[in-house]
């Protein structure tokens, strides 16, 4: 049974709104020296995120755009503060591994005309390299800001409603997403409940 359009359109909005709200709070936090992003973290994101809008684009995503557009927007973002105030190295070994899987990606793409290849490569390599976050979220709590996050999840699971349908790649990006956000969100409730220790620093 197809949903009303009319609904789906507010879903796809919600989440777009909620998206921008959501990072409002990381972006002081950064600036007030409270947040500290893990720089390659947030620097493969936002390529690997632009790769995936265009893939999304490409198959016809409708309401759940708006969504992804605001996340990789605000993902740029976070990275370009992030060199100043955030944390890590930018490009080590293994992040150059990973671009040049997204790159695969891209050509797999150009020669079959079928962003699904992109989409999955891209979906791949970043939710591993979302580890990075889970981890610095677990080991310091407190560097990461759990209002946006927990705002981001509400709008990936509305975004995923929002598709509206049974669509294996446009429901792919909202559901690495909203994965990707439990497992942070997960990750500082956990660092929060034990017990206070030496913080480890970030490579």
């Amino acid at each position: 049974m197809a949903l009303d359009p009319t609904l789906l359109a507010w879903l796809g909005l919600t989440s777009a709104a909620l998206s921008t709200v959501g990072y409002l709070p990381y972006l002081r936090d950064i600036i007030m020296g409270r947040t500290h992003p893990q720089r390659a973290c947030w620097l493969i994101w936002s390529i690997l995120g632009s790769i995936a809008v265009a893939s999304q684009i490409s198959e016809g995503a409708m309401a759940s755009l708006g969504f992804a557009v605001v996340q990789v927007g605000g993902t740029i973002l976070v990275f370009v503060l992030s060199i100043a105030c955030g944390v890590g190295r930018f490009l080590r070994g293994r992040d150059w591994v990973v671009l040049a899987l997204a790159a695969l990606g891209l050509v797999l793409w150009f020669t079959t005309s079928n962003a699904a290849y992109a989409l999955a490569i891209t979906i791949s390599i970043s939710l591993l390299g979302g580890a990075l976050t889970v981890a610095k979220a677990y080991r310091d709590p407190g560097s990461e800001t759990l209002s946006t996050w927990v705002t981001f999840w509400i709008a990936s699971a509305l975004a995923t409603l929002s598709v509206g349908a049974w669509e294996p790649v446009l429901l792919a990006y909202p559901l690495y997403l909203l994965t990707l956000y439990t497992a942070i969100i997960g990750a500082i409730t956990l660092g929060r409940l034990r017990a206070p220790e030496v913080i480890i620093p970030a490579e």
